[in-house]
């Protein structure tokens, strides 16, 4: 009898140290990020010392991209994708009855916490965290009030209270609970999801933050337009409200301004929970991963946001640092978000998932591979489709029988068409093919031109625009209110 208590005691202690050498896991998702809006990835004007500083300990995709969006708010079908593992023609927006990425690491015998934004069912979050702190149930919201919930002593997130700026919020829930784990003395690995709604509009900073960067001192993208040139879908769609036709530059960098605010002020707080990490000697075993849900124009294209197939909406911020994870690195492969499931499984050292789509980055991390796939497909609603190759990338517009073709390589900024030069009508051709494959594999049914086409053109001078309920004081008087707007 003595000798069986001392056997179970014995496959505990070494149950125990196989977890403890399992790495933690810290995953930062920020909301509308564009790739470009970062130090790292060669932005001089905006100031991100956190996240380039884990970028150069770490590794950075600069061709991540967002599969795209079922609707206007392509950050749920963004997250649904990534926590699921699974496309955007295999998962809608919903994760009820889904599992999840912290569900395999529950399983695999680690603690899983959340905070921040959850925009994928309350019943869905619940079903995934372990632990539950600052929990926001939803998609919109004023940055300085946010309904947050955590866990009640059922297991549940309980009624919502407001506790103050969003970004400093989840920030703080995020430090709470790493130093409640190390106090704990529970001999575990973690999963901490920490999803930030910044730098999403309302284009509202931190009061401390507000004309970090002077209005005038941004210049405007290399694609800046005052109008988009054609209709495609509703130009009208709640981020597209936020400045009236046609976009002036002087609004479009006060936007700029506004934003840049946000994501600095998001990279001060991500360097506070870093370092927590430090100080309780976990930063070296936890891999960290930092990314964004989707990218925004911002003023590109003459739109500003996100519903769209233009690198600007689709191209996302990618970093991942760690055990196992070369330093300094940036990769061109192109992948997508939701191949962080299978990646993080292992690099932890987990068993493969089996019900993902994604796929695991770890052979390009370790020098094996060089891509995972050599094309990519996005889709937005039913109303645009696009295919890209390292070199290529095509827009099909199906509602207009429209088509972009541009050089990616010689313009990165998609300002010149080339669907029409009959130079390119081979590599048109080859791509249309692509992109009716990729439909095929990814369960896309709809139509590339449909049997009702409708114009191209429109009259800006018919949009009109109104805040909606979420807009601060600072924002109503800043871009409904202003003389610029």
């Amino acid at each position: 009898m003595g000798f069986i208590i001392l056997s179970a005691v014995t496959f505990q202690q070494s149950l125990a140290q196989q977890q403890k050498k399992k790495p933690n896991v810290l995953f930062l998702f920020a909301d509308d990020q564009r790739a470009d809006a970062l130090g790292a990835s060669g932005n001089p004007y905006i100031q991100t010392p956190n996240l380039d500083l884990l970028a150069s300990e770490g590794s950075r995709f600069e061709n991540a991209y967002v599969m795209g969006g079922n609707h206007g708010a392509v950050c749920a079908a963004s997250r649904a994708m990534l926590l699921s593992g699974k496309s955007l023609f295999h998962v809608y927006d919903k994760l009820k009855g889904e599992r999840t990425m912290p569900m395999d690491f529950a399983k695999a015998g680690y603690t899983t916490f959340g905070t921040g934004k959850w925009h994928n069912e309350k019943e869905a979050f619940e079903a995934s965290f372990q632990q539950a702190k600052n929990v926001y149930l939803g998609g919109m919201a004023d940055h300085y009030s946010l309904a947050m919930r955590d866990y009640d002593e059922n297991g549940e997130l309980g009624e919502p209270t407001f506790k103050g700026y969003s970004t400093e919020v989840f920030a703080e829930g995020a430090i709470e609970f790493i130093e409640d784990h190390v106090k704990s003395g529970i001999d575990k690995p973690f999963f901490a999801y920490v999803a930030f709604t910044a730098p999403h509009d309302p284009y509202s900073p931190e009061a401390d933050y507000i004309n970090y960067y002077p209005e005038g001192s941004l210049p405007l993208p290399g694609n800046y337009k005052p109008y988009h040139p054609f209709e495609f879908d509703d130009l009208m769609v709640r981020d597209e409200l936020l400045t009236g036709w046609p976009r002036k530059p002087e609004v479009i960098q006060m936007i700029l301004s506004d934003y840049y605010a946000l994501v600095t002020h998001l990279d001060t707080q991500i360097g506070k929970i870093i370092q927590t990490l430090k100080e309780n000697d976990l930063y070296d075993n936890t891999i960290i991963i930092y990314a964004a849900d989707n990218g925004l124009a911002a003023g590109s294209h003459g739109l500003l946001g996100k519903q769209s197939l233009y690198e600007h909406s689709m191209n996302v911020p990618m970093i991942i640092k760690g055990p196992g994870v070369p330093k300094n690195e940036t990769f061109d492969a192109m992948v997508y978000l939701y191949d962080l499931y299978p990646t993080l499984l292992e690099l932890a050292g987990l068993p493969k998932p089996s019900q993902v789509d994604g796929k695991s980055l770890a052979s390009i991390l370790s020098g094996k591979d060089s891509d995972v796939r050599t094309s990519l497909f996005t889709a937005y609603r039913h109303t645009v489709r696009a295919v890209r190759t390292p070199e290529w990338k095509l827009i099909r517009y199906p509602e207009r029988d429209y088509t972009q073709l541009f050089n990616l390589k010689n313009d990165p900024l998609e300002l010149n068409n080339l669907a029409e030069n009959t130079d390119y009508t081979s590599t048109k051709d080859e791509l249309m093919s692509a992109l009716r494959d990729w439909q095929k594999i990814s369960g896309d049914t709809a139509a590339l031109t449909t049997k009702v086409i409708k114009q191209l053109k429109y009259d800006p001078d018919t949009l009109t625009r109104k805040p909606d309920r979420w807009q601060p004081e600072y924002t109503l008087k800043r871009y409904f209110e202003g003389k610029k707007n």
